[in-house]
Parts: structure tokens; C-alpha cells; sequence
């Protein structure tokens, strides 16, 4: 079954957030992948902001219109 696109946007935010979290794990342990990490996570971050706008426009919304109604 097709995602809706707030669950779309949420799994988005989530997999930046994991990302970010293992950017800092490998950034303390001096790891060289925590610079790829933390592109991935900033570009999860990227879509979900994306993926937020146009849903709101489809809304006729603005972004923080629709987070007030989320949050």
C-alpha cells in the first residue's frame, strides 16, 4: 500500500535524523565515513523539506501552516 505523503515525509526526517546521529557516533571515533553520513543525512533533510512544501502547496498551505497542525 502506498505511503501517504505526511508518512513519506516523517520516514524522511527519521532517516536524516539516524543519519545525523550516526555522523556524530563515527565523527568520535575519528571514522571516515561520518563525512558521507553527514551528506546523507543532509540530503534526507533536503527531500523531507521538499516533499513538505510541495505537500502543503497541494494543500494550499504553507509549510508552517502545516507543521502547526502536526505538532
Amino acid at each position: 500500500m502506498p505511503q501517504s505523503p505526511h508518512e513519506r515525509i516523517a520516514e524522511l526526517h527519521n532517516l536524516a535524523a539516524h543519519a545525523h546521529s550516526a555522523a556524530a557516533a563515527s565523527h568520535s571515533q575519528g571514522s571516515l565515513t561520518a563525512h558521507e553520513l553527514s551528506r546523507l543525512a543532509h540530503e534526507h533533510s533536503i527531500r523531507a523539506f521538499e516533499e513538505s512544501r510541495k505537500a502543503a502547496e497541494e494543500h494550499g498551505e504553507s509549510p508552517a501552516e502545516q507543521a502547526s497542525k502536526h505538532s
